[in-house]
């Protein structure tokens, strides 16, 4: 919310009151609690006015401090972000008291208050981060006739209006509470969930409020109160409601957090690397689950809008085959109920008349496992719309009848994720699926729920609720997933979420169009997410709306399988390469082949994301902090700490451009090939490849070829490629046992007095190639060019070099 004219004056019509002078300050379980007065304190007689601050400074866990502000204190909502949700808070602050002021000291991070005037600094051991001067903190009052003309409110608000042609008056003024922190000189902001538009996010004003708008404006499916900075340090903002944030928009060098109530949270979240900002973020708001291995694989889907039948499917399962590009997951969308009827969880009679049956020849066929596409609507078309409302399973209005619109669906009407009755009812008809063979959900839309004059099973403030839904429905699903097949097993393919979704993986980008344009939206919106505290991230490969250029497909595919999900999606046409010619089936096959023997790299890097919140797609600048030229690029990545993915946006004709950082990198696909830098790089990428690098001092894994699967025994026949190892340097690389759900064998590889020693461990390694290096002869196998074939059994491999 922007409340000034300019930087010195306030709009018309606004009122304010700044946060001046900390009056009093008490110690108390381990915080400090300040009064702070919003009027300069000469005497007691100054003392008879408010508004009055009430702030606590506290560290709920080891370098993280938090600050909350409330003006009026009432019962604490019901809805609220689940904090450690699935680790432990480590406690450790220190609080000190002088004459200057007062600080507490977490993990390397201190906050220092002045009372007069009242400012709090937040520092590491080696210099400022941010602070909140004096003036930061305030209350507006802001005229009533500006929120209800916002964004977030317009749809559901008119749609209740015109039920209810004499809505009740509004009051003059609507209370914000505002906080402000410093963006010093060259300080980057990135983060907020996933957001299309710049990845840098200075400039720009960010509303935190889940809408499906696509990928192509300033809204966003998956919004999230938290960013990060290239200054070490991350902001997390502890609300489920609306907030709006001023990314140096109203005042050019602040950060301005904004939320319409009393109170407002927010912690300070110090790391040396922004990965170690991630790992304290995500242990207060959850890591994701350990997922299954398949899940790694190619998934196909049906499309939207596309005319399918049993027929159809096995058609594009046999296709695929045939072109070597097996398909891991079959994905069933919209179509599979009958039109009319979404959701009714029932497969369409007239097209799949026995669908279990079905299901299990074409498992059995193919090697597929199934997803289903749902929501959380019900049209009032369904046959089970009348269950819900008898059994008043419905978000309501305020007298009573179920909250419907005809946005989606025919008088649809939405679960209400509060009551447990409904909950189980959804979920029954959930497991149903189960039984006939379904293996996983597409859990679609959760964005536009509605918050005006609508009620709650446990009276949930539908202000609060309407982010939250998205996390209670996936968690939801994501549940009985667990329940039925066993943690370790259970997947959803979601497209909103909010704060804490995370933990219920995977999500995808939403609805974006056949464009060059879209498909940098596509990764601007993954890199986003996962720089937010995400570690997965998918999109639909050639997008969603239209008909994808041959090019843009092939780019789009090789894109696709290098993200850690890759899912052929499409809304009025189908996303089988042979449609964009047999050329595309044949890279297609390649980068399907690639991904399924990079799965002992990939796959641990998924462990380790659930034990220490790491994503798999990193924006450049989360490994390379201290390069500056890594802090803008948003059309590359890194997968992992090891590969540079640089994704080809242009005609085949055009030459691509893009960065490689620091030392001696070596091609993926063509190892012949190294490059040093810093270096930008230009070039002609041929349509069946695209730019992958591996950085110096790397020890990649591979699975065998030819697998035809992403889950396979990892430790079996494994490749490892060492490359540009240092002299005296030493790797350790894990490798996921043959479940995934531990890492049971660590690699050892060192580099010393011109020998390259590797330690196999448990793991059973077929081949040894050095990249970088010329193995003169070797112990334990023998020399084949740069590659070493290892003799049966041998646990420890050494190259003379």
């Amino acid at each position: 919310m922007r409340f000034n004219d300019g930087f010195w004056l306030l709009k018309n019509g606004v009122k304010s009151y700044y946060g001046l002078q900390a009056t009093q300050v008490k110690e108390k379980d381990g915080a400090f609690e300040l009064l702070v007065a919003t009027r300069p304190i000469r005497h007691r007689g100054d003392t008879l006015g408010g508004p009055l601050l009430s702030v606590k400074v506290h560290s709920p866990t080891e370098g993280v401090i938090g600050v909350k502000l409330d003006h009026f204190v009432h019962t604490p909502p019901s809805t609220v972000i689940s904090l450690f949700p699935n680790d432990q808070a480590i406690p450790n602050s220190t609080l000190t008291s002088t004459e200057s002021g007062h600080s507490i000291v977490s993990g390397g991070l201190t906050a220092e208050i002045t009372t007069n005037p009242y400012t709090i600094t937040f520092k590491s051991p080696t210099r400022t981060l941010t602070f909140a001067g004096p003036k930061y903190q305030a209350i507006y009052d802001v005229p009533s006739r500006w929120t209800t003309q916002s964004a977030s409110n317009s749809s559901c608000l008119a749609l209740d209006s015109s039920s209810n042609p004499t809505p009740a008056p509004l009051p003059e003024f609507v209370r914000y509470i505002n906080s402000e922190l410093n963006i010093s000189p060259g300080e980057l902001v990135y983060g907020f969930g996933e957001q299309f538009g710049a990845f840098v996010k200075n400039g720009q004003s960010i509303k935190v409020w889940n809408q499906d708008g696509g990928t192509s404006s300033d809204q966003a499916y998956k919004c999230i109160p938290f960013y990060i900075t290239n200054r070490n340090y991350g902001v997390f903002i502890n609300n489920p409601g609306e907030i709006e944030v001023e990314v140096g928009s109203e005042k050019v060098s602040r950060v301005g957090t904004s939320i319409a109530g009393n109170s407002l949270e927010y912690f300070i979240i110090y790391g040396e690397t922004p990965l170690e900002i991630l790992e304290k973020y995500t242990r207060i708001t959850g890591r994701p689950a350990i997922l299954p291995q398949w899940t790694f694989g190619l998934w196909l889907s049906t499309s939207f809008l596309t005319s399918y039948s049993s027929s159809t499917v096995s058609g594009f399962l046999q296709g695929m085959q045939d072109r070597g590009c097996p398909v891991r997951v079959f994905h069933l969308d919209c179509f599979w109920m009958k039109q009319y009827e979404w959701c009714s969880f029932t497969f369409d009679p007239e097209f799949f008349p026995d669908p279990k049956a079905y299901l299990s020849e074409i498992k059995q066929k193919f090697g597929v496992k199934i997803c289903v596409w749902i929501n959380p609507y019900i049209s009032q078309l369904s046959p089970i719309f009348a269950e819900g409302v008898e059994g008043g399973f419905f978000i309501k209005r305020k007298d009573g009848t179920p909250w419907q619109w005809d946005l989606w669906q025919p008088g649809l009407a939405i679960l209400d994720v509060t009551n447990p009755a409904a909950c189980k009812w959804y979920t029954d008809k959930l497991s149903a699926l189960l039984d006939l063979g379904v293996d996983c959900f597409k859990t679609d839309f959760g964005e536009r729920i509605p918050h005006a004059s609508v009620v709650y099973h446990d009276g949930s403030d539908p202000m609060r609720m309407h982010n939250s839904y998205a996390v209670i429905y996936n968690e939801l699903v994501f549940t009985l997933l667990e329940k039925r097949l066993g943690k370790g097993e259970a997947v959803v393919f979601a497209r909103t979420a909010a704060t804490g979704g995370q933990r219920f993986p995977v999500h995808w980008g939403g609805d974006c169009e056949s464009t060059w344009e879209a498909m940098a939206e596509a990764l601007r919106g993954a890199i986003s997410l996962t720089t937010s505290g995400f570690a997965f991230a998918s999109h639909d490969i050639g997008g969603f709306e239209g008909h994808p250029d041959p090019q843009i497909y092939q780019r789009w595919v090789a894109f696709g399988l290098f993200s850690s999900h890759s899912r052929l999606h499409g809304s009025s046409s189908y996303r089988v390469p042979w449609i964009y010619g047999e050329d595309a089936a044949k890279s297609m096959s390649k980068f399907v082949e690639a991904k399924h023997r990079l799965m002992p790299y990939l796959y641990n890097l998924a462990v380790q994301a659930h034990s220490n919140g790491h994503p798999l797609q990193r924006a450049m600048f989360l490994e390379f902090l201290d390069d500056r030229t890594t802090h803008t690029l948003d059309r590359q990545y890194m997968l992992g700490p090891s590969l540079l993915v640089a994704p080809v946006f242009v005609d085949v004709k055009e030459e691509s451009e893009y960065y490689i950082p620091a030392g001696r990198w070596t091609s993926f696909f063509h190892p012949e090939r190294t490059v040093q830098g810093p270096v930008w790089i230009k070039e002609v990428v041929p349509l069946d490849e695209i730019p992958v690098w591996v950085r110096p001092g790397s020890v990649i894994p591979l699975g065998p070829e030819k697998t035809g699967r992403p889950d396979y025994d990892y430790n079996k026949g494994l490749e490892i490629r060492v490359y540009e190892l240092a002299e005296g340097q030493s790797v350790e690389t894990n490798i996921p046992g043959g479940t995934g759900k531990s890492t049971v064998a660590t690699i050892r590889v060192e580099k010393k007095n011109g020998e390259i020693k590797v330690i196999a461990g448990e793991s059973e390694i077929t081949s040894l190639s050095l990249f970088g290096e010329t193995p003169k002869d070797a112990t334990g196998g023998r020399v084949q060019s740069h590659q070493i074939i290892v003799e049966s059994g041998a646990k420890e491999i050494i190259a003379k070099i």
